[in-house]
C-alpha cells in the first residue's frame, strides 16, 4: 500500500495581516504546473505490475433483456483473460439495490439479464491489453428481446414525488395559494422545458483496483474519499478500514464522482476474481448512461401581481424524469423558495419513470434548471406589468426568507444588482424588444437573471502538526476536482497556524487522512477549511500553554491574554514585543512536535435561525442574425456575493466556469434519444455540444464584498455552482429582447427562432 501523496507548497506571498496574510490572496493553484506539464497522476495513470484491462459491454437498447452473448468467441480472442456475464459474475456481499451511503444509487452489476437503459453494463471482459479487452467485448455480439422504450416526459404516467432526502425533494407551500391567484390583477401561466444533460468532465470515470488478501487499494477519482471507502466496503463485505482510496487529482466531477457506480464495482469484482490488478476507464460514449445526468424537466410557473406590481403568488410545479428502478428528481421548483417576496409560494415536484439511467446531481442541481424557468417567467411578469426587469425584481426583493420569515445570514443581492447593472450598462436598455442592432445588422438584446444557491456545510476532520523547525504538516482527505481546493485550503491552514505558505506541507487526496468530507454543493471550502482552521488553532492553543507555563518565556503567565500567531511567532495581542518564535518555545520544552486536531460541522440550530445562501445577478448580451437566426452570447457580466473569498483568482475562475456552463445550458447541451431503441444518438462530442473557446466572448466577474458572521466561523459560502444559476435565464431573456420571440425551452435552437 502506498503512502499518502504530498507535494511541496509553492507560490509564496508573505503579506501580513492577522488571520488573513494568506487567505484573501490570489495565489496560483499549487497543482497547476503538475497538470499543465503532464506530471499529475490521475487514477488511470496508475499501472501496477500484472495489470489487466477491463472493458464493459454497454446495452444498445433501453428496455428488454439480453437473450444471447457469444461468450465463446470473446474468450477465444488472443489476450482475453475472462468474460463475466450474469451467468458467472462473482458474488457480491452487499445488495446492489441497497444504498450504503447518503449519496448512493441502485447500481447495475450484471445481477440479471434485464436491460433497464441504454448504456447499462451487460458484460465485462478482462484482457492483457486494452485492445484485447475491447475486441473481446465487441465479439460478444448480443441479441435482445426488445420492448418499446420510454424516454420522453410524455411516455410515462406522472406521479407526485414522495419526499425522502437525497433525490426526492420535498415541496413547500407558504400562504394561501388560491387566494394569491384570486388577488392577482395580472397573471401569467407559462411552461418551460429543459433538456437532459450528461456529465462530460475532461477525465471520464476510471478505477484501478488491487487486492492484497482482504485489503483493497483503489485509485479512483472521487469527491468524497471516506464515503467511497464505506460504499465499497459494504459491497465487498470487508471492514471500512480495509479500503484505501487514493484520489490526488480529479479531472472534473460536478456531482457524478461523489457516487459509486456499477462499472467500478465490476472492476473490483474482476480484480478479486482474477487475483490481479484491474483497470477500467470509461470511454466518452460510456459517460452517457451509468454515471448519472441532469434530468429533463417540464416546469409550469403561474405568477400573479397586484396593482402595485407586488407578487401575490409564485406557483412553481416541476415534472422531471427518473429511472424505472430508482429515484432522483431534479429539484427544480426549489429555485422559487428562497428568492422573491410573494404573498403565497408553492413549489411542487412530480416525476415520470423512463427507461434511462438514474439522473443525479449535476453542477447546481435543481437551481440551474429551476432558475432558468423562474427567471424567464419573472421577465414575462415584468413585461406584463410594464416594468424594467431589474426594477421588477427590486420591487419584489425579499428582506427575509420568503415563507419562513427567517433572516438571511447575509444578503448582498441588492449590491449585486446595482454593481452588475452599472458594469454592464443596463441603464441604456430600451424597454421594448427588437430595438437594438449593431453595425453588422445583428439584432442585439440584453437580459438578466438572479442567481441563488444554498450555502451548505458538511462534517469534516483535519490534523495539524507543528514541527520543531517551525514548519507544519496539515492533513485532511479533501478532494480537488479542479476548483483549486488544495490551494485555498492550504491558505486557510497556513493562516490558522500563523505561517507563510512555504512553511506548510499539505497532504490531501488519500483516505488514510482525517475525513475531509464531501466536495459538493459548493460547501467544500467551508467544510474542510473549517476543520483545518480548527486543527491549526488547536495546535496554537497547545503552543500557547507551553509558553505561558514556561518561566523562561516572554509569554510566561500570559494566561487568558489573547495570543496571536503570526510569521512563525507567538505574541500578546497589542504587544508584539512580548513574544517569541515557535521554534524557541518548542526547543526549550524539548517537544519535537505538537499535533492538533479539528472538526467542523454546522450546528443544526444555525440553519433554523438563519437562511443561508449565496446570491448573484447575471447580465447578458446576445447577437442574433435576423435572417439565419444564429445566436451568440457576446457579453456576460456576473456580480456575486458569496461570503468571505479565500482566493479571488480561484473564485473568479469558478464563477466564470459556471457562467460558461450557463451558455452551454442555454444554447448547446441536449441529449437526443433514438425513439426505436432508446439509445442516445449524440453520445460523443461531435453531436453533444458544449461551449468551446469560440463560443465565449466578453466574460466579466464582479465579486461583491460580504461579511457573514453566521454561516460558519470562517464566513465562507461557495462559488462553484451559483455562476450557472442566473446565466441561463439571462440568456433566454436577452434572446427575447433581441428578437421579440419568447422561447420556452432550453437549449434554444436556431429552429426555435425560425419557426417562432
Amino acid at each position: 500500500m502506498s503512502e499518502p501523496m504530498s507535494e511541496p507548497m509553492s507560490d509564496v506571498l508573505d503579506r501580513s495581516i492577522r488571520f488573513g496574510s494568506n487567505a484573501g490572496q490570489p495565489l496560483t493553484r499549487r497543482d497547476g504546473i503538475a497538470k499543465v506539464t503532464g506530471t499529475a497522476t490521475f487514477a488511470a495513470d496508475n499501472l501496477p505490475d500484472g495489470l489487466l484491462h477491463a472493458v464493459y459491454l454497454p446495452a444498445t437498447i433501453a428496455r428488454g433483456r439480453v437473450t444471447k452473448l457469444d461468450v465463446d468467441a470473446a474468450r477465444a480472442h488472443p489476450g482475453v483473460v475472462a468474460v463475466y456475464t450474469p451467468e458467472n459474475r462473482p458474488p457480491l456481499q452487499g445488495d446492489p439495490d441497497d444504498k450504503p451511503t447518503m449519496f448512493s444509487f441502485r447500481i447495475e452489476v450484471l445481477q440479471d439479464d434485464t436491460v433497464r437503459y441504454a448504456g447499462q453494463p451487460i458484460a465485462l471482459v478482462l484482457g492483457e491489453t486494452l485492445e484485447a479487452a475491447t475486441e473481446g467485448a465487441r465479439l460478444l455480439n448480443p441479441d435482445y428481446d426488445m420492448q418499446t422504450p420510454r424516454t420522453g416526459l410524455d411516455d410515462g404516467d406522472p406521479f407526485d414525488v414522495e419526499p425522502g432526502g437525497f433525490g426526492r425533494p420535498a415541496g413547500t407551500t407558504h400562504g394561501d395559494i388560491d387566494a394569491g391567484h384570486a388577488a392577482a390583477a395580472k397573471a401569467i401561466d407559462v411552461t418551460y422545458r429543459t433538456a437532459s444533460q450528461y456529465h462530460n468532465a475532461m477525465e471520464t470515470h476510471a478505477i484501478v483496483a488491487q487486492w492484497d488478501g482482504d485489503q483493497l487499494l483503489l485509485d479512483v477519482p472521487t469527491q468524497a474519499l471516506n464515503m467511497t471507502c464505506a460504499a465499497y466496503a459494504y459491497f465487498f463485505g470487508i471492514p471500512v478500514e480495509n479500503v484505501t482510496v487514493r484520489s490526488p487529482y480529479l479531472g472534473g466531477g460536478f456531482g457524478s464522482k461523489a457516487i459509486p457506480v456499477g462499472p467500478s464495482v465490476l472492476a473490483i469484482l474482476a480484480a478479486r476474481a482474477s487475483g490481479r490488478p484491474v483497470k477500467l476507464m470509461l470511454t466518452r460514449q460510456q459517460m452517457f448512461g451509468p454515471v448519472a445526468h441532469r434530468g429533463a424537466t417540464r416546469q409550469r410557473l403561474r405568477l400573479g401581481i397586484g396593482d402595485d406590481a407586488a407578487l401575490t403568488v409564485l406557483d412553481h410545479d416541476s415534472l422531471s424524469e427518473t429511472s424505472t428502478f430508482d429515484d432522483f428528481h431534479e429539484p427544480a421548483a426549489n429555485a422559487s423558495q428562497g428568492l422573491y417576496a410573494a404573498g403565497a409560494i408553492r413549489s411542487s415536484h412530480r416525476g415520470v419513470r423512463l427507461d434511462i439511467g438514474t439522473p443525479g446531481p449535476m453542477r447546481a442541481p435543481g437551481e440551474a434548471s429551476g432558475a432558468a424557468a423562474l427567471e424567464c417567467a419573472m421577465d414575462e411578469m415584468a413585461e406584463a406589468a410594464g416594468m424594467d426587469p431589474l426594477e421588477f425584481r427590486l420591487k419584489n426583493y425579499a428582506e427575509t426568507e420568503p415563507g419562513t420569515g427567517k433572516p438571511y445570514s447575509s444578503k448582498a443581492l441588492r449590491d449585486c444588482y446595482l454593481q452588475g447593472a452599472e458594469r454592464f450598462g443596463w441603464a441604456g436598455r430600451p424597454m421594448a424588444p427588437r430595438q437594438m442592432q449593431d453595425e453588422d445588422g445583428l439584432l442585439t438584446g440584453w437580459g438578466m437573471g438572479t442567481a441563488l444557491f444554498p450555502a451548505p456545510m458538511f462534517a469534516a476532520e483535519a490534523r495539524a502538526t507543528l514541527r520543531a523547525d517551525g514548519s507544519a504538516l496539515v492533513e485532511t482527505s479533501a478532494a480537488d476536482m479542479g476548483q483549486g481546493s488544495w490551494t485555498s485550503l492550504a491558505q486557510i491552514a497556513a493562516d490558522s497556524l500563523g505561517l507563510s505558505m512555504d512553511q506548510l506541507e499539505f497532504h490531501a487526496g488519500h483516505s488514510s487522512l482525517p475525513d475531509g468530507g464531501v466536495a459538493g454543493g459548493s460547501g467544500h471550502t467551508a467544510t474542510a477549511g473549517g476543520a483545518l482552521h480548527a486543527a491549526g488553532r488547536d495546535t496554537i492553543r497547545q503552543l500557547g500553554e507551553l509558553a505561558a507555563g514556561d518561566p523562561a518565556s516572554p509569554l510566561y503567565g500570559a494566561g487568558n491574554a489573547s495570543l496571536v500567531a503570526q510569521h512563525g511567532r507567538l505574541f500578546v495581542e497589542g504587544d508584539p514585543g512580548r513574544g517569541e518564535s515557535f521554534t524557541d518555545i518548542l526547543s526549550r520544552a524539548g517537544v519535537p512536535e505538537l499535533i492538533g486536531s479539528g472538526k467542523a460541522a454546522r450546528p443544526p440550530e444555525a440553519g433554523q435561525r438563519h437562511a443561508m445562501y449565496s446570491h448573484g445577478a447575471v447580465f447578458a448580451e446576445v447577437k442574433v442574425d435576423p435572417e439565419l437566426c444564429q445566436m451568440r452570447v457576446s457579453r456576460l457580466v456576473g456580480a456575486f456575493a458569496a461570503g468571505r473569498i479565500i482566493n479571488p483568482k480561484l473564485a473568479e475562475s469558478q464563477l466564470m466556469g459556471g457562467m460558461i456552463w450557463g451558455i452551454g445550458f442555454a444554447l448547446h447541451e441536449e441529449a437526443k434519444h433514438d425513439p426505436r431503441t432508446g439509445r442516445i444518438l449524440n453520445a460523443d462530442f461531435a453531436g453533444y455540444h458544449v461551449p468551446v473557446n469560440a463560443d465565449v466572448c466578453g466574460l466579466e466577474v464582479v465579486t461583491v464584498h460580504e461579511d457573514d458572521p453566521f454561516v460558519n466561523p470562517l464566513g465562507i459560502k461557495g462559488v462553484g455552482e451559483i455562476g450557472i444559476v442566473g446565466t441561463v435565464g439571462a440568456i433566454g431573456n436577452a434572446i427575447r429582447h433581441a428578437t421579440g420571440h419568447r422561447i420556452r425551452r432550453f437549449p434554444i435552437r436556431i429552429e426555435d427562432l425560425l419557426t417562432a
